[in-house]
């Protein structure tokens, strides 16, 4: 049993120790991964405030274009240098936030790796532009470049990464390896045979390898292209073994013990789906999996009170049929005993208190529809670790907020329950 998990029965997953991962020092990175729209901005956000309340000096790396992180955290922006949140580190710690800027992390690869003169051939040239700007799965693995740069540094004992939106939250772990074997694959080795080969030969086999791969592609940009392509695998040939080299090495980083993966999901059948999905292959390429942070999970103070019984008393009101116990006996409401006006106020009261129990039984059916979602995810995982949180009234907008969702984090269970 993980020391990030606390059991607590049989019938119920085991509780996932949040503080105790915050505050083990071995934990290095938290990656909080999942499918699109479930929290994982705020999730990563949440945890950053708490590692550094708890003495952490901790950075928070996030790929959420909406700039809500930089909002919450009272920052102007963010960009793709670590900025200091100035009031989150009252306990001793520290706190950075950064957002990814994907083409200016593929540039710093760029000038990083070749010489002045060669970078800036690269640099300018149109096809890498459209390559760094958004080549399909560019995004993942310029986030894995910078959380490897980040570890490189050492000027943090805790990074946490938010991982991109995606169609499907296994692009996070695919989508490197992708763009990695493009790079230095054999698409590649077939473009860089002309610049070798020299000439007019040169040229001919570039034009025949170009229509054979691209098509279509190659008669709508014309030869211009061609140049462009030629002329950035030129620039380029010493550069692409690293890429591959990179994406191997920050593949094994994730899956050293010094990481924690957190699996983030809505109460939801898709996105519990998608988060079996994730928890499924990250047992196969034994990544470190710490637990399931199940968000906007609803609780009730009253859930004793249960949605059938709630919808017979509102019919009851409803229908004017509810009785008065008088002496232990049970009678229909004398009405002639009333003063004037109070039938209008009886059946007003009636009104709101029948609408107010259809509101209840409401929440219930959802508390029960959430709780056999998750039942149906724990049942074909019981080893996994569960955090509930719950839901809020509105969006996180600041650091007060980050904060209370940090506590909930650290409970684990949803209010009311």
């Amino acid at each position: 049993m993980s020391e990030g998990v606390d059991t607590v029965g049989l019938d119920t997953p085991p509780r996932l120790a949040v503080d105790r991962m915050l505050d083990d020092r071995e934990t290095r990175i938290i990656v909080c991964c999942g499918a699109g729209g479930v929290g994982k901005t705020t999730t990563a956000a949440a945890l950053g405030v708490r590692a550094a309340a708890r003495g952490r000096k901790a950075v928070v790396l996030t790929i959420d274009p909406a700039r809500r992180l930089a909002q919450s955290m009272g920052i102007d922006s963010l960009d793709n240098t670590p900025r200091k949140v100035a009031t989150a580190g009252e306990g001793g710690g520290e706190l950075h936030a950064m957002m990814l800027d994907m083409k200016r992390t593929f540039d710093e690869i760029v000038e990083a790796h070749a010489d002045a003169e060669r970078a800036r051939a690269i640099l300018a040239n149109p096809f890498y532009q459209s390559l760094s700007a958004g080549f399909a799965g560019t995004q993942e693995y310029m986030a894995m470049e910078k959380l490897g740069q980040l570890r490189a540094r050492d000027d943090w004992d805790l990074i946490i990464v938010d991982t991109p939106p995606s169609r499907s939250a296994l692009d996070f772990l695919d989508a490197p390896k992708r763009l990695g074997s493009f790079l230095d694959g054999k698409f590649i080795r077939v473009l860089m045979a002309p610049a070798k080969v020299g000439g007019r030969a040169g040229m001919k086999f570039l034009n025949v390898g170009m229509s054979m791969m691209t098509g279509t592609l190659s008669k709508l940009m014309g030869a211009s292209l061609l140049k462009d392509v030629q002329t950035f695998v030129a620039a380029m040939d010493t550069m692409f073994g690293g890429f591959r080299t990179r994406a191997d090495a920050t593949f094994r980083l994730l899956q050293a013990p010094g990481t924690a993966f957190l699996v983030v999901a809505a109460p939801e059948p898709d996105a519990l789906r998608e988060a079996a999905y994730f928890v499924e292959r990250l047992a196969a390429e034994r990544m470190p999996l710490a637990g399931l942070v199940l968000n906007r999970v609803h609780g009730s103070g009253a859930d004793q009170l249960s949605a059938e019984r709630a919808l017979a008393a509102a019919e009851n009101l409803e229908e004017g049929g509810i009785v008065d116990q008088e002496s232990g006996k049970a009678g229909l409401r004398d009405t002639a005993a009333e003063p004037p006006g109070a039938d209008d106020d009886t059946t007003a009261v009636d009104r709101i208190t029948a609408g107010l129990l259809r509101l209840h039984a409401e929440r219930m059916q959802v508390i029960a529809r959430e709780q056999r979602t998750r039942d149906r995810f724990t049942s074909l995982h019981p080893e996994v670790a569960v955090a509930e949180v719950a839901a809020l009234p509105g969006d996180v907008h600041d650091l007060a907020g980050l904060r209370a969702i940090g506590e909930r984090l650290a409970a684990g269970v949803p209010a009311g329950a």
